[in-house]
């Protein structure tokens, strides 16, 4: 029987993982004031590093592997995690399998996914509550433009040059983030400019990048229904909004059938 369906349940479970991690409530509006942060204190010098035994080597194996599962994220019980470590128990020794895989795998497809659609759909509230939070806090910032669809941008520096039209190819560089700052992709960070038709892209992209001409800098506030809305992609979590710093470097007429696009495709 075709197991792929399961596997990818489970990976899908260490995938999301480092989404989790990285939705700090906390949300940081550009040209918006924060509160005045606690004092910090002198930093330290660094503690050594302890020498660890064999058995918390193994305790630390066994948290690896419940937080790659996703045992706290998709709300198992400790009488389910008991059950887990049974299971655990009986491959470590060689035994086989408890019940007949072909008739139960299914059954358990059904159950993981029903955990992991529960777990995706708390993480998108989460995104989306503190999208409609971060946008309302946006409104201070008076550099900021409102479009109608709920796109906002902001003029970073005004360009020499023509206005890319959806038509267009376009050279950029930029940066992506999530709204706790954590970087989803950056061709500044990898050092090269990327090019790609404006109308194979989010809707936001498409959208923003008209209103900067070429030699212009821009910061997009795209929110979720104009990025990649319910479904997340490659490092942006379901319900997500974004923040994209661009530096439009070149406008070329004419968009080809077919454009490279970024690795986290705007």
């Amino acid at each position: 029987m075709n197991r792929t369906h399961f596997l990818s349940v489970c990976l899908l479970s260490l995938g999301t993982l480092p989404l989790l991690a990285a939705q700090d409530p906390a949300v940081t509006v550009p040209g918006v004031t924060p509160a005045p942060a606690a004092a910090v204190a002198p930093a330290t010098p660094a503690a050594p590093v302890p020498t660890f035994t064999d058995e918390q080597k193994m305790e630390m194996y066994g948290w690896i592997l419940g937080k790659q599962r996703g045992l706290f994220e998709l709300g198992f019980t400790a009488d389910q995690v008991a059950l887990i470590v049974k299971g655990l128990t009986a491959a470590a020794a060689g035994r086989p399998a408890p019940y007949n895989p072909d008739q139960i795998l299914p059954q358990l497809d059904a159950f993981m996914q029903k955990r992991q659609d529960g777990y995706l759909t708390k993480l998108r509230d989460q995104n989306l509550a503190e999208a409609k939070a971060f946008f309302e806090k946006l409104r201070e910032n008076k550099n900021v433009v409102e479009l109608a669809d709920g796109l906002r941008y902001e003029i970073v520096k005004p360009g020499a040059g023509a206005f890319p039209k959806v038509t267009d190819t376009v050279k950029v560089h930029y940066t992506g983030r999530l709204l706790n700052d954590t970087v989803i992709d950056s061709s500044v960070e990898r050092g090269e400019p990327v090019e790609f038709a404006l109308n194979q892209v989010i809707p936001g992209w498409t959208e923003g990048l008209q209103k900067i001409n070429q030699g212009g800098k821009i910061r997009l506030y795209i929110p979720p229904q104009l990025a990649y809305g319910d479904s997340g992609n490659q490092g942006v979590p379901p319900g997500a909004a974004l923040v994209f710093d661009i530096e439009l470097l070149e406008v070329k007429a004419g968009a080809p059938a077919a454009a490279p696009a970024p690795a986290v495709k705007p």
